[in-house]
């Protein structure tokens, strides 16, 4: 009887597996897009330009306090003048020097070791990273290392193809920027080295006019999810 149930067990968990299999290969397929071809020069520059003016990039950056939550669970507090950032979870909080890395610490009472105190900071760093990303990228079209290409859509409308060829957390990600008839960005797809399947489109809705007049998004949906971003504030001194 034991020998019985052990087999079905197998039998029911390889069924598992193979629909597992089975449904992320559709997936894939049904949804994988090739990065698509663009062309670099002026026109794309002059086409990038116009997004940042529609985000009102300078004020962006003329701003000195960042802050904000990603997902109700990551909290923020950039001092954009210090380029120090404050990253605050339910376990811990962790400063920030972007600038000088060996300044980063650990903010807590309780004791950790080296070892816990670096991947505490490894991974503040990592979720700074992707989480400001998804606040203040359209502000970040003329990055050291990007590359820009103006794409010609499905709708023959124009879109801006950027790809950070160094820093961040993953080099080498890509992002086709769609905007509307302002230039102020509606979504863009994505080919990053964390999804497997590229061309995966991401929306950018509920625009807001921050205190020092930078237009920021406070909305995304992914696959239907949602991905908010709450406690938005900056501001000067």
């Amino acid at each position: 009887m034991r020998k019985k149930l052990i087999k079905l067990l197998k039998i029911l968990l390889l069924s598992i597996l193979a629909l597992v299999i089975i449904t992320v290969t559709t997936l894939y397929f049904s949804l994988h897009e090739k990065l698509p071809e663009g062309k670099s020069g002026p026109e794309a520059d002059e086409f990038a330009l116009k997004i940042l003016d529609a985000v009102k990039h300078d004020n962006y950056l003329n701003t000195d306090y960042l802050q904000w939550t990603f997902r109700s669970k990551n909290h923020y507090l950039w001092d954009k003048k210090s380029n120090t950032v404050t990253v605050k979870t339910e376990d811990n909080s962790v400063l920030l020097h972007l600038d000088s890395p060996e300044k980063n610490r650990v903010l807590s009472t309780m004791y950790f070791n080296d070892q816990e105190k670096k991947k505490m900071v490894e991974k503040a760093l990592m979720n700074f990273n992707n989480d400001s990303f998804w606040l203040i990228a359209p502000h970040k079209l003329f990055d050291k290392g990007a590359i820009r290409k103006l794409v010609t859509l499905e709708n023959n409308t124009k879109g801006l193809l950027v790809t950070y060829q160094s820093g961040g957390t993953t080099p080498g990600d890509s992002y086709l920027w769609k905007v509307d008839t302002n230039y102020r960005p509606t979504s863009y797809k994505m080919w990053v080295s964390i999804i497997p399947i590229g061309g995966l489109e991401a929306s950018w809705e509920n625009w807001t006019t921050t205190k020092t007049g930078a237009h920021l998004s406070q909305q995304h949906k992914l696959l239907g999810f949602g991905i908010p971003i709450s406690n938005l504030k900056t501001w000067n001194d």
